[in-house]
């Protein structure tokens, strides 16, 4: 276990926060999907040799998923497995309930969290992003050479956005513009 201890250590310093991008539009609220949860982790896992593997396992009432790391030394790490009830029977929800567990079983494997919008961030005044600072952080996306520094322009963007959606979603455009290209 000692290489992909160190490994994973190294990994989880460079994991970067799982971004709120998607709407729940029965709640009315934003929440990182597993595409945000993936992407705030598999670089930094993969730049360190470790593999990540989500399996479903055989459940009559929802869907169970164990998450998995792989390092390239052949080491491994297992993290357990985790059961979320399918709230319909039908593929809908089957699938719901699987994109649910496969979200947080790898949150709750990396130790990370999805980026703070309420509690006491709420409570903090909106930074004032005038028009000049967003289109100075979209030159920076749009200028990255490499796709570790595409993260971590982005990371500040966002950051630098708060809470004002319509700078973000221009700042989630241009990443994936710039992704695109790289």
């Amino acid at each position: 276990m000692k290489e992909i201890a160190t490994a994973f250590v190294k990994a989880q310093k460079a994991f970067g926060p799982a971004l709120k991008t998607s709407t729940n539009p029965h709640f009315k609220s934003r929440y990182a999907d597993l595409a945000a949860c993936v992407e705030a982790v598999i670089d930094a896992l993969n730049a360190n040799g470790i593999a990540l593997v989500q399996v479903m396992h055989e459940c009559s009432d929802g869907v169970i998923v164990s998450t998995t790391f792989i390092h390239e030394s052949g080491e491994v790490i297992d993290c357990g497995k985790l059961h979320v009830p399918a709230a319909k029977h039908d593929p809908q929800g089957y699938g719901s309930a699987l994109t649910y567990a496969r979200r947080y079983s790898l949150m709750a494997a990396c130790g990370i969290a999805p980026e703070d919008d309420d509690g006491n961030a709420g409570s903090k005044p909106p930074p004032k992003l005038t028009d000049a600072t967003l289109k100075a952080l979209l030159a920076d996306i749009s200028e990255c050479k490499n796709e570790a520094e595409l993260k971590n322009a982005y990371f500040e963007a966002i950051k630098a956005a708060g809470n004002n959606q319509v700078a973000k979603d221009q700042i989630i455009a241009a990443k994936d513009a710039r992704k695109a290209k790289l």
